[in-house]
């Protein structure tokens, strides 16, 4: 009777398995390492164990038995449960362990993108065993799954202060008024007074960013997006003009398809925040991966002021 393993039937166990995914015993021979005669006389010990038949072998071929073929799932599922069991307690001393998770706002710069990747990288050469998860979501959603605790963090452009979030610029991205080929203004593009800009349909974002009120002043705004893909699109159309980051138009441009209007007048940067929850700060996953992606931004890894505290928590 079969009432309990050693680490001999473990041994055993991962023999027939290696003779089932090779489908014999002479092909299993240079994956085991082994004689045939030896990987017999091993298949023979695990039948003793378990009290049945768990193959045919011989001249004629190799050929589970109905019990073998049932005996073979479960097989499987006690070595991938050990090997589980060895990885989980060999990440028991390591430094680092549990989840990360990461939300961004989406349509980064490659080279912003490039950076946060690096940092990835950076982290994972530490002594860890972290699991990442990122979202893509509106700004409003990231600060929601901040404060909710559905996020460690968050990168993107945040245009008010949540209370008990703190606020860290990592970097700054150029907005610029853009329309397509066919609208009106697409030839005049380096010329445009904020008179024009006032006398045509705009797309506006569904999220506030009050910088785009500058220097323009009211405006027909006859759509609404609430991704930068769906302002696109409306621009494209030639029916609207509107902002889009300059990186992401910059290949509709060298296309013909788009053009930016008025891009040093009317144009503006968005500061983009690294935040979290103060108390977040000291988790020693969270903490760590702010000190590689600040890193990265050759800011002051020490996370002292904006993790701790933001001037604007003081207004």
């Amino acid at each position: 009777m079969f009432s309990n393993t050693s680490d001999l039937d473990l041994r055993l166990i991962r023999v027939f398995l290696a003779v089932v995914d090779a489908r014999g015993i002479t092909a299993a021979e240079a994956t085991l390492g082994v004689r045939q005669s030896t990987i017999s006389t091993q298949l023979s010990a695990l039948e003793a164990r378990v009290g049945f038949k768990l193959c045919e072998r011989g001249r004629g071929g190799f050929r589970l038995t109905s019990k073998g073929e049932r005996f073979v799932p479960s097989a499987r599922a006690l070595v991938a449960a050990t090997t589980e069991f060895v990885a989980r307690v060999r990440d028991i001393d390591r430094k680092l362990v549990g989840t990360l998770s990461i939300g961004l706002i989406g349509q980064a710069s490659q080279v912003e993108n490039a950076r946060l990747a690096e940092a990835v990288g950076a982290f994972r050469k530490r002594d860890q065993a972290v699991r990442f998860t990122m979202k893509v979501a509106a700004p409003q959603e990231l600060e929601e799954g901040l404060v909710n605790n559905q996020l460690d963090m968050a990168i993107g452009y945040f245009w008010h202060r949540v209370a008990g979030l703190a606020y860290t610029e990592l970097f700054s991205e150029r907005q610029v008024i853009c329309c397509g080929r066919g609208h009106p203004l697409f030839h005049k593009a380096p010329h445009v007074t904020a008179e024009d800009l006032r006398a045509h349909d705009w797309v506006w974002r569904s999220y506030p960013v009050p910088e785009e009120l500058a220097g323009i002043g009211d405006r027909p705004v006859t759509a609404i997006a609430d991704s930068i893909d769906a302002a696109t699109v409306l621009i494209l159309s030639g029916s609207h003009i509107g902002y889009l980051p300059a990186h992401h138009g910059e290949p509709f441009e060298q296309r013909g398809l788009i053009r930016a209007l008025g891009r040093t007048q009317f144009g503006f940067d968005v500061p983009m925040h690294l935040a979290m929850k103060r108390s977040s700060a000291e988790k020693p996953i969270v903490r760590a991966f702010c000190e590689d992606l600040l890193g990265v931004y050759e800011l002051n890894t020490s996370l002292p002021a904006p993790l701790v505290e933001s001037a604007a928590d003081h207004d």
